[in-house]
């Protein structure tokens, strides 16, 4: 059975960073599925479909021309890996998110990526739906203000301005729309272990979710 490690969390909380270096260390492969999501959100509105209908969105999932390259991410060849990241596209993909038709046609995509080598897989609901039989379950979170001065940081952004609190409010938002949507919400599994990175460094966080591994 292939091992896998699910690390679920809010947006900004720095999951993917840590997985990807919890990969890394143990020579597994990485999963970021909110990147599926923010793929056909972005597809969506390449295609000039709205991000709240869901019967157009399903077959945009389903169909996801995707490639996961050398570090890049690809749609339709070509490379989106900075445009994924704008916070337009993020808050698109909260919103398709929630439809139970987009999940279900993203769910049997992200099994596929557990194979022989293992996997680390960072998103909202790795370790209630898409891997319930992981390994490890990790729920890493952060403060909303602390997840809000990280992405400013890394956009340049005055903390002091209306653009640090846009991106206060957007996380706020996000975790709104992520906690209390009908399918698979956000929330802490009972099996899941509390990584809390609110005053911790990145390393140490690697640290305590590969002391976990280890130990499970």
């Amino acid at each position: 059975m292939t091992a896998v490690i699910a690390i679920d969390g809010p947006s900004a909380s720095g999951k993917g960073t840590v997985a990807a270096r919890v990969a890394e260390a143990l020579g597994m492969d990485y999963l970021d599925s909110g990147a599926l999501y923010r793929l056909t959100a972005l597809a969506a509105q390449t295609q000039g479909v709205a991000w709240d209908d869901e019967a157009a969105l399903e077959p945009i999932a389903a169909q996801l021309p995707v490639a996961f390259v050398a570090g890049s991410i690809l749609l339709n060849g070509e490379d989106v890996s900075a445009t994924i990241r704008q916070e337009a596209i993020g808050m698109g993909a909260s919103q398709v998110a929630k439809w139970p038709a987009v999940r279900a046609a993203l769910l049997e995509r992200q099994r596929v990526f557990a194979g022989e080598r293992g996997l680390v897989a960072d998103g909202r609901d790795m370790g209630s739906v898409v891997f319930p039989d992981a390994k490890l379950k990790v729920f890493l979170t952060a403060s909303a203000e602390e997840r809000a001065r990280r992405r400013a940081l890394q956009l340049n952004i005055d903390l002091n301005s209306a653009a640090y609190q846009a991106i206060v409010d957007d996380i706020k938002q996000r975790d709104l729309n992520d906690t209390q949507r009908a399918v698979a919400p956000l929330k802490q599994l009972p099996d899941a272990h509390l990584l809390d990175t609110t005053e911790l460094s990145i390393e140490n966080a690697v640290k305590k979710v590969l002391d976990w591994y280890r130990q499970s």
